[in-house]
């Protein structure tokens, strides 16, 4: 039987309730209240006296809870004093998936942002190896994780995020790939945003009065100024990357992009869409197109020329010349 997330909550309360030797055997109307109290605070949200009775009913019936009811002390207790919820055992796909979980968790506890909580995510990891044996065999020997090299610019995560929250204007010297030269640059910083296993920070130049985004691994001598900034209201990292693939956007409008297909990575595309805006809007002799409303980026044309031959742009024309200036250019290489 399936539950949701709040139910498992009261669950929860009402162990410990039941559990209090301080206030030992509470009512219906005690486990009621202290279900509101700590889900919902002092806001007016009424639990039903037959939303407790339904929770009890489930702990007895699905977590084997031996709940009994006192008449003489008008409330409930636990017939087996040992008994906990926290001692309720995990079905084996609980152990898959928190296994899962777990793993995508250790992969990240070595950044800077994350490292205090290392410890922890090290007690989790260990925890779950043990805490059921899935016919003998580890987790991690059926699944596979993607694991990202240190990449620098990590160790500035938790200092752009302090500006973040704060409102705080930041200040660092950036190499960009194009030049040569690093530059200073001071900026208002708006978002962090990871795009394939890169760190990058969006935020509004105050030389170029416009948004736009940096890699930390290109970022050094980071600097939080005293200088508090006044963040745009208007202000949307959905909006802002709405029409984008990637971490790049610009101010020029999206087009209408036309693409043909094969049928294999048709189905490659319909499984997995390279944006929001896709269709399929024809299919007809084993060529299939697809329309999207994108920005022109640098993300978008890589993508694109990673599917070879298997993919034909239609429309834009300016975009139909830039491939094809490319793949002449790779040509002339062999």
């Amino acid at each position: 039987m399936a539950v949701n997330k709040s139910a498992f909550q009261r669950y929860r309360i009402i162990d410990r309730c039941i559990r209090n030797s301080a206030r030992p055997f509470p009512s219906k109307e005690d486990l009621r209240r202290a279900c509101e109290e700590e889900l919902f605070g002092t806001d007016s949200v009424h639990i039903c006296d037959s939303t407790i009775e339904k929770d009890l009913r489930y702990m007895r019936v699905e977590h084997d809870a031996p709940i009994r009811y006192n008449r003489l002390n008008k409330g409930y207790y636990y017939s087996d004093e040992d008994y906990s919820l926290d001692q309720m055992p995990l079905s084996e796909t609980d152990v898959d998936a928190i296994k899962v979980a777990a793993n995508i968790l250790s992969q990240f506890k070595h950044t800077t942002l994350f490292n205090q909580f290392e410890a922890a995510i090290d007690k989790i990891v260990n925890r779950v190896t043990i805490a059921k044996d899935v016919q003998d065999v580890a987790i991690d020997k059926f699944v596979q994780f993607e694991t990202a090299h240190s990449i620098e610019g990590n160790e500035h995560l938790e200092k752009i995020l302090e500006a973040i929250k704060s409102n705080r204007v930041i200040q660092f010297g950036y190499q960009s790939f194009q030049s040569n030269e690093g530059k200073l640059r001071r900026v208002h910083p708006y978002l962090l945003k990871e795009y394939r296993n890169r760190w990058y920070l969006i935020g509004k130049s105050e030389v170029k009065n416009r948004m736009l985004t940096f890699g930390l691994d290109r970022v050094y001598d980071l600097e939080l100024l005293s200088l508090k900034f006044k963040r745009a209201t208007d202000f949307s990292a959905d909006r802002f990357f709405k029409h984008a693939i990637g971490i790049t956007t610009s101010d020029a409008l999206p087009v209408n992009l036309k693409i043909e297909t094969n049928e294999v990575l048709s189905k490659y595309l319909l499984s997995q869409p390279l944006h929001h805006s896709q269709e399929l809007v024809g299919n007809e002799n084993g060529a299939y197109v697809f329309t999207y409303y994108l920005l022109l980026t640098y993300e978008l044309r890589m993508q694109l020329l990673s599917f070879g031959e298997d993919v034909k742009v239609l429309e834009p024309q300016e975009l139909i010349d830039e491939i094809k200036d490319v793949a002449q250019k790779v040509l002339r290489q062999y």
